[in-house]
């Protein structure tokens, strides 16, 4: 992949979930692109991960943070607030997918979801928008996914909570702009994951299955996302604010699904 060049040198980015998969991917692409990033995560192996980023020449920080929590959301912001004096992006990636049959979601499963996933955009949005605000602007981007138009069974719960980010995300422009905060939503579709990778490891015809089930025959790696979101978040779309990209390798487009030997 031929990384373009969005210049991000010295704008202040907060990542959530930034220590795995596509969070991890995202922070790389900005870092490189020369923005300072807070890499917020909740799990403890992120610092490791920021630190050797940092060892490497880059300016990538960990923090942690529970999305899920209130108060975990407060404090990140205070710590940027305090030590960084300001702030010029969000990417909201952080999330958790429950894949359970439909009859058999509890209320707290559903309520885990919501609280992660929707929630936490929500009130991460809220408290780096103030902080943009003071600055005289900003960029905003919510990652949703392909689920958000077009689903499966078993996934309710996701789908929902994507869909709604999509909404609040059209809101939020219209709320936001005349701040000059700019907030968009990115879609992914299927990404190569530990857990993707693993699966395709264990299951070899996984390996000719995913790719055909895309027009470009591939799934995204976490940096082809990195590269959507530095976007978004550089002045290279200073005319783009409530929209969501879809970046599925035509996953969705398609009517039917694929069933290649």
């Amino acid at each position: 992949m031929r990384e373009m060049n969005y210049d991000l040198t010295g704008r202040i980015v907060v990542v959530t979930g930034g220590g795995a998969g596509i969070g991890l991917g995202i922070v790389n692409v900005l870092a490189r692109q020369g923005a300072r990033v807070i890499m917020a995560e909740c799990n403890p192996a992120g610092r490791e991960v920021a630190a050797d980023m940092k060892a490497g020449g880059l300016d990538v920080r960990y923090v942690p943070c529970d999305v899920s929590d209130p108060q975990s959301i407060e404090a990140l912001f205070a710590l940027v607030g305090r030590e960084y004096g300001g702030l010029d992006g969000l990417v909201n990636n952080a999330g958790i997918t429950i894949h359970e049959p439909f009859l058999e979601v509890s209320l707290a499963n559903w309520q885990r979801t919501i609280d992660t996933n929707l929630r936490s955009v929500f009130l991460c949005a809220q408290h780096a928008a103030r902080m943009m605000k003071a600055r005289g602007g900003g960029a905003i981007v919510n990652l949703s996914s392909n689920h958000a138009g077009a689903s499966m069974e078993g996934f309710e719960a996701y789908a929902a909570t994507k869909g709604g980010i999509c909404a609040m995300t059209r809101a939020m422009a219209w709320s936001l702009g005349e701040y000059r905060i700019r907030v968009n939503s990115l879609s992914p579709g299927l990404t190569s994951s530990d857990h993707i990778r693993q699966l395709m490891q264990e299951r070899p015809e996984l390996n000719h299955f995913y790719p055909s089930l895309h027009a470009t025959r591939r799934i995204n790696e976490p940096e082809d996302v990195g590269q959507i979101a530095a976007f978004l978040l550089s002045d290279a779309s200073v005319c783009i604010t409530g929209a969501d990209l879809l970046a599925d390798n035509g996953l969705s487009a398609h009517l039917f699904n694929r069933h290649e030997n």
